[in-house]
């Protein structure tokens, strides 16, 4: 159950060698290379609302499609190891590049409600893979979500932002001060979740803020 023999992408049979993802999705799935572009579309439209040096997203997400599979695996059919390898698998790209440089990795937080009915936070898992690469510690408790918000699919994007306004806390504060720290989830939309969960640790006096994503919608 927790390693199926089946593509949890496209759902066809795995063959020896190949685990989670058969080697033809590893391929089709559409990557966006934005971590190879500091002016990529991602990094100029959240550049508008909060102080960051980079936004990543490492696939696009379409509606029905390979990437959503992924996500939904992750989220709702205990998978956890699909954001440990997409971590790893992002990792390896990200840590050959000298202008991309952290100090600590920080998940997006669940609230305690929700992790505790999916066992496991999904962003902390890409986190985890990320951190495994790039060789730098990320921690899933240095924040918290005070609020158990409503599902963001559907909202608008005033809808989204008043869902999230004020709802996560930064817990330890003085571990952020002068540290260059890459915040991650594993779906970005308009961005009303990020930009909430970056202002505490931008107030808090972080070095730099940079931003990566499993996919970007």
């Amino acid at each position: 159950m927790l390693f199926p023999n089946y593509c949890l992408a496209c759902e066809d049979s795995l063959v020896k060698g190949e685990d989670l993802i058969c080697i033809r999705c590893q391929l089709e799935l559409p990557a966006t290379n934005y971590h190879l572009d500091d002016s990529n579309p991602l990094r100029t439209r959240l550049a508008n609302r909060m102080m960051i040096d980079h936004a990543m997203a490492m696939y696009k997400f379409t509606k029905s499609g390979k990437v959503q599979a992924l996500l939904h695996a992750l989220k709702y059919r205990n998978q956890p190891e699909i954001g440990v390898m997409l971590g790893q698998w992002y990792g390896q790209k990200l840590a050959v590049i000298p202008d991309l440089a952290f100090d600590m990795i920080v998940p997006v937080p669940l609230h305690p409600a929700k992790k505790r009915k999916r066992g496991y936070n999904q962003s902390a898992m890409f986190a985890k893979g990320l951190s495994q690469k790039l060789q730098t510690p990320f921690s899933d408790s240095l924040m918290a979500r005070g609020v158990m918000t409503a599902t963001q699919t559907k909202k608008s994007k005033l809808s989204r932002w008043q869902n999230v306004m004020d709802v996560f806390q930064l817990l330890d504060a003085e571990a952020t001060i002068g540290k260059r720290i890459l915040l991650v989830d594993d779906v970005i939309t308009t961005g009303a979740t990020l930009e909430s969960c970056a202002m505490p640790l931008l107030d808090a006096g972080c070095a730099s803020l940079s931003i990566a994503c499993i996919a970007e919608a």
